[in-house]
């Protein structure tokens, strides 16, 4: 594509990353975030993992830029003086009807890529000598970082290179009608000879201001977190992940030593009462609306209402919380658990209550947007900045 100058909405790692890569390749950049700062939602509010890519579907975008992002993300930390660490994790199964579940994460990270060994109780006790399981899976690239930090450091770059940063900026409308796409915000109008929309909790509704019917909805989904009082902290080393449901679209509680040093358990999965709904009094009439006129969010918690009556159960019990930890490492009360900030993830689901699995990228002439990309999105996010760019070089002005 010839030189333009393009609008890249949402300051998230993502946002950032597409924005890098644009100015990377020579051409003009503005980013509108509408907050203060940068990442302050999916970003800044998650359990700080770098992904293996060990439970994605081979073959899917997932699956490659995960496993690509597990070193690019880690490399370009580095060179920022970022926080990282590799550190490695373990999956463990605690039941023998786990075990099948096990197999396929095994089967699909060797088909990925992943560098996966499986083990037996002693050696799962090997990395952490605490946990109770019957196998487990060690996992040597998954890591732990500062994502916050990486999007500062981008941030960083960007300014550095002249690009035009607004904090502070809202997105109100969208005309992508004749030569330029215009846009107005909260701080003035904005023209552009291109979009990209990485507005994650919001980017259905960009699309939408932009003319486009989404593909998919977004319903936030609130991922609650704790962290455990130093006695039962001294008990985790590492990573410890469960086995994920195969029909659910979340990890499960895990226990995670974070770069900060403290140990983080957590997220659970209840719907949120609005997209930036971090505790149950967030609520926003005009967001409950849209989800529960959505057909297909009632398909969804038809298809799990099983998983999401336990989800709720632990958002509201500490003691059902600490016991599904537990099963893991046996001896986590209630009174080790303190509360954590939460963080809401933006699940992308399909008008007949299909969870979009994979990232979505939905395109128009000069207009490139991103309608779900929820984890591993942070990992992965130098990776869909090249993919991204390259699908803006197919729609963009000739």
């Amino acid at each position: 594509m010839s030189h333009m100058h393009v609008l890249v909405v949402g300051g998230g790692i993502l946002g950032l990353a597409i924005a890098r890569e644009i100015a990377v390749t020579g051409h003009g950049v503005t980013v509108c975030e509408k907050e203060g700062k940068w990442a302050r939602h999916q970003t800044g509010r998650n359990s700080g993992v770098v992904h293996s890519g060990l439970y994605y579907r081979p073959g899917s975008l997932k699956a490659r830029m995960c496993v690509a992002g597990a070193r690019s993300m880690v490399a370009y930390a580095r060179e920022h003086g970022v926080a990282v660490q590799v550190c490695g994790k373990l999956v463990v199964a605690t039941s023998e009807a786990e075990l099948p579940a096990l197999d396929e994460l095994e089967r699909r990270g060797m088909a990925n890529g992943v560098p996966v060994r499986r083990l037996d109780p002693s050696g799962a006790r090997d990395y952490e000598p605490e946990v109770r399981c019957v196998a487990a899976l060690r996992v040597e690239s998954t890591g732990i970082i500062d994502f916050a930090g990486v999007s500062d450091a981008m941030a960083a770059q960007l300014r550095d290179g002249g690009a035009d940063l607004r904090t502070g900026t809202e997105v109100l409308a969208i005309d992508p009608a004749g030569q330029r796409v215009r846009v107005a915000t909260t701080a003035g109008d904005v023209e552009a000879d291109a979009l990209v929309n990485c507005a994650g909790l919001h980017s259905d509704r960009v699309a939408r201001l932009a003319g486009l019917t989404p593909a998919a909805r977004i319903v936030p989904f609130r991922g609650e977190y704790h962290s455990l009082a130093p006695d039962a902290a001294s008990r985790v080393r590492g990573l410890i992940y469960p086995v994920p449901d195969p029909e659910f679209p979340f990890l499960g509680l895990h226990l995670t030593r974070g770069i900060d040093g403290e140990v983080h358990a957590g997220p659970n999965a209840v719907l949120a009462l609005r997209r930036e709904g971090y505790r149950w009094r967030d609520a926003s009439f005009r967001d409950l609306r849209e989800v529960l006129g959505y057909r297909g969010f009632w398909s969804l918690a038809r298809r799990h209402a099983r998983a999401g009556a336990a989800e709720m159960v632990r958002s509201v019990s500490r003691r059902a919380f600490a016991a599904s930890l537990s099963e893991m490492v046996p001896g986590i009360r209630a009174d080790d658990l303190v509360p954590s900030p939460a963080g809401v993830r933006a699940q992308a689901v399909g008008p007949d209550g299909a969870l979009v699995d994979d990232f979505l990228l939905q395109t128009a002439p000069r207009q490139v947007h991103v309608l779900n990309a929820p984890s591993p999105a942070a990992t992965s996010a130098l990776e869909i900045a090249r993919h991204v760019v390259r699908k803006l070089d197919q729609v963009a002005p000739k």
